[in-house]
């Protein structure tokens, strides 16, 4: 793994991630600060899920 590659958020995980999870939550955040997790194939599902049952997802992009 080179310098420049990203690595997955999940605990643990040294994969290179493939995708940015852009979240925010509205208790602590303002509107517009979006905060932002990486994840790689094997920890998408759960991280996107982890944020998505607290309302904290906004969306997915591919890195």
């Amino acid at each position: 793994m080179s310098e420049d590659e990203v690595v997955c958020s999940a605990k643990g995980c040294r994969a290179p991630a493939v995708h940015a999870l852009v979240w925010n939550n509205p208790k602590l955040h303002t509107a517009d600060r979006e905060k932002t997790w990486v994840a790689c194939e094997e920890h998408l599902r759960s991280l996107s899920q982890f944020l998505d049952l607290r309302g904290f997802l906004r969306r997915v992009d591919v890195l």
